[in-house]
């Protein structure tokens, strides 16, 4: 399991869970609706499919969700109102450009005659037409410690030591979880084939399972197993093939297979040169569309068209998604990122989303430096605070803006933690990192219906996901309120969130309850309908 993965929570993550200085603009938050949560608020039904596919537009005191009031920001503030386009640039695994419900909101570069085979515009990249994709054919590669293993030259002893350390504690983990993770596959298997007749059909619905009623012992052990596996927020397609992805990585660890390949020599440039910029194309979906799910995913949750009866809603209208492919399966190389966000910058993006982040990076000093050109160019950078469950004020998580943990040298960046779609103690994803000083407020992650490849949709769960959500809400205030900076937009999320001031559970450990207040700088989850009403009255 890497440390902290770009993608959603992998098979074994769910696992491990389930077993366990810059100036900041004052803003004057009085008359907000809904400013702190009501403690009382607390769905007492379940959700209905409905409700569940859009949970995270839907308001805490009107539906009993902590979801971000988006429904209740369009049908009350936005309904007279015109924007402007926005562009966000989703730097990522890649975009599926072909999706129907994508297809209306593409960033299209004008200055680039497409398939001519000339930098028209002359910014060094040909023909990108959607964006760039710095992976090439690339679509798996190494973690971080990894490379930083086969190659000791691009990092310090210190480094080198923590990253084989962090490589033999993988391979005992690996050792153990294979057992694990088999009998589990074995389970959903078995499980899956027993509902599958019982049912009559391929495909049945968490409910359907929570609603068999028998004595039957076969019958009713398929029911409690594929309770549980259904539980995690995959469907079981999906989660079979996150376990057998995950095996297949264990394996690799355990053989040492896993430090011998070289996957970048087919892209042809040196990854530790930022200078080495030839390298790329433009193809933003790469060579194979399963795996830009992730990619597609986040774009869907930004930008999907609205009210088109097709999957979901995005959270933004007036979007154009600009794509960046630079995050395969596995880590990001430091030079992809930072090269990837001047790009989106220069090619007019005011919001990116950085659905990323590893344990190590080498080359952090290029990232940063991107990421105040961003600042330099008024973007807002808008980053997924990880999966791990851990306290990130400590924890290494990269990017971040504050390199200490503690002085930002940037005040454009947005870190988001995850949240869960049940209001009340267990509202804080079990798998999302905190921070009181270097998580900046959060957004739903949990449950999160979105495009995903070949015209198809699917509920994904991470902090990779709550950080489209708030970049959605961000590119929303950009588009009504254009003449707000991106400092005021980071500050207006953080600010105008509904306050939690209660116990929550952290880490999915019942044990382990803290107040909300703890878990971010902000103490808040991210509301459209309060954000919108403080970017009108700063904008006076």
């Amino acid at each position: 399991m890497n440390p902290i993965k770009p993608i959603y929570i992998s098979a074994f993550a769910l696992l491990v869970l389930a077993g366990c200085g810059t100036s900041k603009q004052v803003i004057n938050t009085t008359n907000l609706s809904a400013i702190t949560a009501p403690l009382n608020v607390k769905k007492k039904a379940a959700l209905t499919e409905n409700e569940l596919k859009r949970w995270s537009h839907l308001d805490i005191v009107k539906d009993t969700i902590p979801g971000m009031s988006v429904d209740r920001a369009y049908a009350e503030l936005l309904k007279d109102k015109i924007g402007i386009p926005v562009i966000v640039g989703i730097v990522d695994s890649g975009v599926d450009i072909e999706h129907e419900d994508l297809k209306s909101v593409l960033w299209t570069n004008k200055k680039e005659i497409p398939g001519n085979g000339i930098d028209d515009d002359n910014n060094g990249y040909i023909d990108d037409i959607h964006g760039w994709n710095f992976l090439g054919d690339i679509t798996k590669e190494n973690l971080e410690y990894e490379r930083i293993i086969k190659d000791k030259t691009i990092a310090d002893d210190v480094t080198y030591q923590a990253a084989k350390s962090v490589n033999d504690k993988k391979v005992a983990e690996a050792s153990v979880g294979q057992g694990r993770l088999q009998e589990m596959l074995v389970a959903i298997k078995d499980g899956d084939a027993v509902l599958v007749k019982h049912f009559g059909k391929p495909v049945y619905t968490a409910d359907e399972v929570k609603a068999i009623v028998t004595k039957d012992a076969t019958l009713l052990k398929s029911k409690t197993t594929m309770q549980q596996m259904l539980s995690y927020g995959m469907p079981v397609a999906g989660l079979k093939e996150a376990i057998e992805k995950d095996l297949n990585d264990f394996k690799a660890l355990i053989s040492g297979e896993n430090l011998k390949v070289d996957y970048r020599k087919v892209v042809g440039d040196n990854p530790n040169d930022i200078t080495d910029t030839k390298y790329g194309d433009n193809n933003v979906m790469g060579p194979d569309k399963k795996e830009i799910l992730h990619g597609t995913h986040v774009a869907g949750i930004v930008a999907q068209t609205r009210n088109n009866n097709l999957g979901g809603d995005g959270v933004a209208n007036n979007v154009q998604i600009l794509t960046v492919r630079a995050v395969p399966d596995g880590d990001e190389y430091d030079k992809d990122i930072a090269l990837g966000i001047r790009y989106a910058v220069d090619n007019g993006a005011k919001v990116i989303n950085g659905s990323f982040g590893k344990a190590f990076s080498p080359h952090k000093q290029w990232v940063y430096d991107a990421i105040k050109y961003a600042e330099s160019k008024d973007v807002l950078f808008v980053h997924a605070a990880g999966n791990d469950a851990k306290d990130i004020d400590f924890a290494d998580n990269f990017p971040t803006d504050a390199d200490d943990k503690k002085t930002e040298y940037a005040d454009n960046v947005l870190t988001i933690g995850a949240l869960n779609y049940e209001y009340g103690d267990k509202v804080v994803a079990r798998f999302s990192n905190i921070g009181k000083v270097n998580v900046d407020v959060f957004a739903p992650g949990v449950q999160i219906y979105a495009t995903t490849p070949n015209n198809s949709y699917q509920y994904l769960q991470g902090t990779s996901m709550a950080a489209p959500n708030a970049a959605g809400v961000a590119a929303l205030i950009r588009s009504y309120y254009p003449k707000l900076s991106a400092k005021q937009v980071k500050h207006i999320l953080m600010d105008s969130g509904v306050a939690i001031t209660t116990e929550v559970i952290v880490g999915g450990k019942a044990s382990d309850k803290r107040s909300f207040t703890t878990l971010s700088k902000s103490g808040k989850i991210v509301n459209a309908y309060n954000a919108l009403i403080m970017a009108e009255k700063m904008s006076k």
